[in-house]
């Protein structure tokens, strides 16, 4: 366990990408379907059992939610979509916000997308993926409760996934991750290390 992530803290929330923090340093944003274990995702990384909302009702997740893991990183939990049932004109907003957020913010370095391993690639799925291209954003992608799935099925799943990626023009990653069994934590870590630029601070790349 990489203790840095350990040390990662409620930051605020915003509903709107203007009452975000200050555009600097470095973030990661972690995208998913509402139903795909983003939250538990964040909290297995983080190895704090509360950190990120859960709940039995995907979609609680409305705002942009900023956890500070130091003074000049952040991870960012992004509106969970594609299955919370909430109006029409909330989730045109939500789109509105997500693709400012992805074309505007200069310290995002990257998008860590989850995935449920039985259930991956769906249009909303693929939606992140063409924004991220659009933005030129780096991209991981951490096939979620892959417990569910025997150990074969799941390679099978990853292979099958990481063959329709092919087409992808932006860097893409992909791995196994079970929040419940503690899978792929430190492969996620490594990313985020990389990304969060740990072990020495540069300047942020990504530009609009």
């Amino acid at each position: 366990m990489n203790v840095l992530y350990t040390k990662t803290i409620f930051l605020l929330s915003a509903p709107q990408i203007g009452l975000a923090p200050p555009d600097e340093g470095f973030e990661v944003a972690f995208a998913g379907r509402s139903n795909a274990g983003k939250s538990s995702a964040i909290n297995a990384i983080t190895a704090k059992k509360a950190l990120a909302r859960t709940s039995k009702t995907p979609g609680r997740t409305q705002q942009l939610v900023f956890f500070r893991v130091d003074s000049g990183r952040r991870i960012v939990d992004l509106p969970g979509y594609g299955y919370a049932k909430v109006p029409a004109a909330v989730q045109k907003t939500w789109q509105k916000t997500m693709e400012a957020y992805f074309s505007r913010r200069r310290s995002l370095m990257g998008i860590f997308l989850l995935m449920d391993i039985r259930r991956p690639m769906t249009e909303f799925d693929q939606q992140m993926i063409r924004w991220c291209d659009a933005c030129e954003l780096p991209l991981h992608i951490a096939l979620t409760k892959a417990d569910k799935l025997g150990r074969g099925a799941a390679k099978t799943a990853l292979l099958d996934t990481r063959n329709k990626l092919r087409e992808v023009d932006v860097p893409v990653s992909i791995q196994l991750f079970s929040a419940t069994q503690r899978t792929g934590i430190d492969q996620a870590h490594e990313v985020l290390d990389r990304w969060l630029q740990v072990g020495g601070m540069a300047e942020p790349e990504h530009m609009e």
